[in-house]
């Protein structure tokens, strides 16, 4: 019994990733706004974080940086930004570096360990509503607010230069990122963490916590 719970398990996992994959490499995953590109790369890392728990969650995340890392060394949406994002890139003298990698991992992973915490919190107090679309807003945001951060701390002057932007504007057009194409992607996160990982849980396709 235990051994088909794991196979399951990795089964849904496999299509969760095979999902994440078509995400990250195709149109369908990425939405240019302004100075930033509107990723949904997040979606199946809540979803696997919601159903199969926040191992598979950050393991997820770890796919979702992996596959963002590529996109952004070898084909860029944005590519005067992409040093941001890889220390394979340079835009003149701005060079990505250690910090691009720190960027482009740390918020992934950490989408499924926020989304998959939520979750298990709220879910042992009932609901059925609440757990999912708290746990999909909390995903996203984890992941706007800290890439948008940790570009002001470790890139933020040769961000603004990049942008053609005084350095004392750039937390203000940073925050309106949050505020727009952010706030987006939470409500799109929350509505498909429900619609999809509320029926499949309800209906016993699979039961974690």
């Amino acid at each position: 019994m235990k051994t088909n719970k794991k196979v399951l398990t990795l089964v849904q996992f496999a299509m969760l990733l095979a999902i994440e994959i078509v995400v990250c490499f195709t149109p369908l995953g990425s939405l240019p706004i302004g100075p930033l590109v509107a990723t949904l790369s997040s979606v199946p890392v809540i979803i696997t974080a919601i159903l199969l728990g926040t191992k598979f969650g950050a393991l997820m995340g770890l796919f979702a940086g992996t596959f963002s890392f590529i996109v952004w060394t070898f084909m860029p949406p944005s590519p005067f930004l992409a040093f941001v994002f890889t220390p394979f890139y340079s835009l003149g003298k701005i060079h990505g570096n250690f910090w691009s990698l720190v960027i482009c991992f740390v918020p992934r992973i950490l989408i499924g360990v926020v989304a998959g915490l939520v979750f298990r919190a709220l879910s042992k107090r009932g609901g059925k509503v609440i757990p999912y679309v708290l746990s999909g807003i909390a995903g996203s945001m984890t992941t706007t607010i800290l890439v948008l951060g940790e570009i002001y701390v470790f890139f933020g002057r040769a961000y603004a230069g990049a942008l053609g932007i005084g350095y004392e504007l750039l937390l203000g057009a940073l925050g309106l990122t949050v505020v727009t194409n952010g706030l987006l992607e939470a409500a799109i996160c929350a509505v498909a963490a429900f619609a999809v990982c509320r029926p499949l849980r309800k209906y016993h396709m699979l039961d974690r916590s």
